[in-house]
């Protein structure tokens, strides 16, 4: 088990930041970690590399106990926090030099790195002169430096543009076919295009944690319609195979359907036989996004 988490809580004064977590993460996978801004994220993340402890419960990486064995957990991570922290005016390969004699591995890694990150055109130059992917590649490449079997990367890919983002993407699923990659992001689409598994914290709770292939397997929809009266939510439970029905304002109802068959022509015929007007009928999206504002709107 690459990472695991028992009972985790942390505390900040009177305010608590996580509430009581566990979770387990495997090797090779990639697991995102979503949750809206000052639900925990970054916290977590803090705690798995030990820069801060947990008021309760208790981590290991890589087997290694973050409170008992601190230096090796430290080892065994690599860490690319939100922020990247750089030396701008230091040459790439000099910035990679300095910390591989820090982790103390060899200069041959340097070159290993470089071109597993994509820096080989500009390793030659100054930090200060790379685009924002390239400083990206450049913290990715001092995370992987010392080979860890774990990477944590707090919202690699803020601030990239498209053409980044794909490289960087690339980057990341290819490090995770031998490694444990656990990151954040608000970008949906890319947990989607990089991500085994999504782990969803709300107000320093878990609220889901599931694979991403149970997620587009899941046989249900959700068909929103509006007529032109109201409608007792016990009438449009007679629909087959109605999961669930709430109005969500006026006359507008969204209906839960336990079925990936497309239902809107069951909810047209209904409003017909009750002489009812349809002033709207959709398919609401069902994807990663929307199960993220379902869980953490609130």
């Amino acid at each position: 088990m690459s990472i695991e988490v028992k009972n985790i809580s942390k505390r900040y004064a009177n305010q608590k930041a996580l509430n009581n977590i566990s979770f387990k993460v495997d090797k090779p996978e990639i697991v995102g970690f979503l949750g809206p801004n000052g639900a925990g994220k970054s916290t977590m993340m803090k705690i798995l590399t030990t820069y801060i402890k947990p008021s309760n419960g208790n981590a290991k990486v890589n087997g290694f106990d973050i409170n008992q064995n601190t230096q090796q957990a430290q080892l065994s991570v690599g860490y690319l926090p939100e922020h990247n922290p750089l030396y701008t005016e230091m040459y790439v390969k000099e910035y990679l030099k300095f910390n591989a004699h820090i982790y103390k591995v060899s200069k041959e890694r340097i070159n290993e790195v470089i071109e597993l990150t994509g820096l080989t055109p500009e390793a030659h130059k100054k930090i200060g002169q790379l685009s924002k992917g390239y400083r990206q590649r450049v913290g990715l490449a001092t995370a992987l430096l010392h080979n860890p079997d774990v990477l944590i990367l707090d919202e690699p890919t803020t601030g990239l543009d498209p053409n980044q983002l794909v490289d960087i993407r690339s980057l990341i699923k290819t490090i995770g076919k031998t490694k444990t990659v656990f990151l954040s992001t608000h970008i949906m689409q890319e947990v989607e295009a990089m991500c085994d598994r999504v782990i969803i914290i709300n107000k320093g709770e878990i609220v889901a944690n599931k694979k991403l292939s149970e997620l587009r397997e899941e046989k249900e929809q959700v068909v929103i319609v509006e007529f032109d009266f109201r409608v007792e939510n016990a009438f449009l439970k007679q629909l087959p195979k109605v999961k669930s029905v709430e109005n969500t304002h006026d006359f507008v109802y969204e209906i839960t359907f336990n079925t990936s068959e497309d239902m809107r022509s069951y909810v047209f015929d209904f409003a017909h036989d009750n002489q009812l007007k349809i002033l709207q009928l959709n398919q609401k999206n069902t994807s990663l996004e929307t199960l993220f504002r379902d869980l953490t709107n609130n």
